[in-house]
């Protein structure tokens, strides 16, 4: 019996979960830390958004009643009448639907439709400014190209100049030392001169513009017996300018104004005798693509009045 093993007998005490020793009160912590964040995330919310915001959820969450009960139905008899079969249903009335909507703010969708109009016409208006630059750019490179393209015409590359002014795109076709646009003292103009035009024409047509043409002189005194001078000469071959052009195509309701110059505005102001202040102006007038003018060159056109002619003023 000595020899007998004794067993071993192993005890395990279990100790209860709850109290400081337990895991319980984390999860508990847990959810209240993220009911504060969920709490001040909505605080920031709230303070981020504008009122009309606010306004909208609002009216998002709007209660809407539904009622499908007819008339009276909240009385005794719940809608029907009686009469001499008794009871009757009233059949008369249809299911209402009643929506709270808040009140509209008077003036302010006016006022923003006056807004977006006023934002798009000058949107509008910066457009067609870049677009009719553009168009400038490019007549004045076409012309330049097309001269330079005519061999016969190439002696009269320095006798085309054009420069964008505030007025709009000026072509000016001057006078060279030995090479005139128009015999001296007279309005017709010479060949070489129509076929200048003619280029000028060819690019012109192509372009919505009105049109101004203005006759320079130069500061030579020039009259004859009649009194003709440099007004009326400058008159005459600006009027042969806008002749030349309507023969080549150019619609006559796009000719705004032909003026007489004379020797007022020479283009060598140190020199008012120089040859090259003699010369024709046609200018492209900046903003009349869209507008109709009408035509006010015949007036000054001496072929089609009576008598001698009126300097254009």
């Amino acid at each position: 019996m000595a020899d007998q093993i004794q067993p071993i007998i192993i005890k395990k005490i279990k100790k209860g979960g709850g109290g400081h020793g337990g895991g319980a009160w984390k999860i508990a912590y847990a959810d209240f830390v993220t009911a504060m964040m969920a709490f001040f995330l909505l605080l920031w919310l709230l303070s981020s958004v504008t009122q009309e915001q606010l306004e909208g959820i609002s009216n998002y969450f709007a209660p809407v009643s539904t009622s499908k009960s007819t008339s009276g139905a909240g009385d005794i008899l719940s809608g029907k009448t009686l009469g001499e079969a008794g009871v009757m249903e009233q059949s008369a009335s249809r299911p209402s639907v009643t929506v709270d909507l808040p009140p509209p703010k008077s003036g302010a969708t006016d006022l923003e439709t006056n807004e977006d109009a006023g934002a798009t016409e000058d949107a509008l208006e910066e457009l067609q400014a870049k677009q009719e630059e553009q168009q400038f750019e490019d007549a004045e490179e076409t012309l330049k190209q097309a001269l330079q393209g005519i061999p016969q015409l190439k002696e009269l590359a320095d006798s085309l100049l054009i420069d964008n002014i505030p007025e709009g795109l000026r072509i000016q076709l001057v006078d060279q030392e030995g090479l005139a646009m128009f015999p001296s003292g007279g309005s017709d103009m010479y060949l070489r001169t129509r076929k200048v035009l003619e280029l000028v024409a060819k690019v012109i047509k192509q372009m919505p513009q009105q049109i101004a043409i203005s006759g320079h002189t130069d500061s030579v005194k020039f009259v004859n017996d009649d009194g003709y001078g440099n007004w009326e000469l400058s008159a005459d071959r600006a009027n042969s300018a806008r002749r030349a052009l309507l023969s080549l195509g150019i619609p006559e309701d796009r000719i705004a104004r032909i003026v007489s110059r004379a020797a007022t505005e020479p283009l060598m102001p140190e020199d008012p005798a120089n040859a090259r202040n003699r010369r024709l102006s046609i200018v492209l007038l900046r903003g009349t693509g869209h507008i109709s003018v009408p035509n006010t060159g015949a007036a000054a056109d001496p072929q089609t009045n009576d008598g001698d002619p009126e300097p254009a003023q």
